[in-house]
């Protein structure tokens, strides 16, 4: 066999890796739960999230029905979501308003803020896990600084959307719009309890679920 011929099969070989390793990473996305409407739909679609947010909810104390209430405004459950692009012209794509990426929609800098907080370098905003644990973290950060209470959704909301220092200031108030997010944020979190409540006890347990609590 030539040399130029086994370059040829070289390159072919290379490409072809490319192309089924580009395949099975895109298999390996998590696609957004097909009901949103039903917490219980969710968890029996994926019952890790369960497993993964009841850990959250033990570690920080932010229940389990506020977290996928938020995450669900937030990021419709997509892992790799981000803010639209901005427009120049009114058509020409332009920046992302903010950094914010992931489930959590967390910002670069409140995401290394948290990292350095908790060691957990690895953390990746992509991954359900990593973004709940993001989220018991920031609504522990809240009551500590702010007094507001793990079981007030709608507070919880206001400072998570605005920031600590923005909810402090209460920037929130000049945004009717974000305000009445923020009660509806509340609402999709008591319809998420109440179904919780009937379906919690069925969701599968993974084979080392004790372990999920540790």
């Amino acid at each position: 066999m030539s040399k130029r011929l086994q370059e040829r099969l070289l390159h072919r070989v290379i490409k072809v890796s490319g192309l089924v390793a580009a395949l099975f990473l895109g298999g390996c996305v998590t696609e957004p739960p097909m009901n949103q409407n039903s917490i219980c739909a969710i968890f029996q679609q994926y019952p890790h999230w369960y497993w993964e947010s009841q850990r959250a909810y033990v570690k920080w104390g932010l229940p389990v029905n506020i977290q996928m209430a938020m995450m669900r405004q937030e990021s419709s459950f997509r892992a790799d979501a981000r803010p639209p692009r901005q427009t120049v012209m009114g058509f020409i794509p332009g920046p992302r308003p903010t950094s914010a990426y992931g489930y959590a929609q967390a910002t670069d800098g409140t995401w290394a803020r948290y990292q350095k907080s908790t060691g957990a370098i690895s953390a990746d905003r992509d991954q359900f896990g990593d973004a709940v644990d993001f989220m018991g973290w920031y609504a522990d950060q809240a009551n500590k600084t702010l007094g507001i209470s793990k079981t007030d959704t709608y507070d919880l909301y206001l400072a998570y959307h605005e920031g600590l220092g923005g909810y402090r200031s209460g920037s929130y108030r000049q945004k009717p719009w974000l305000m009445d997010i923020a009660h509806k944020v509340a609402r999709t979190a008591d319809i998420y309890q109440t179904q919780l409540s009937r379906c919690q006890n069925t969701i599968p347990k993974p084979s080392n679920w004790n372990q999920w609590l540790k």
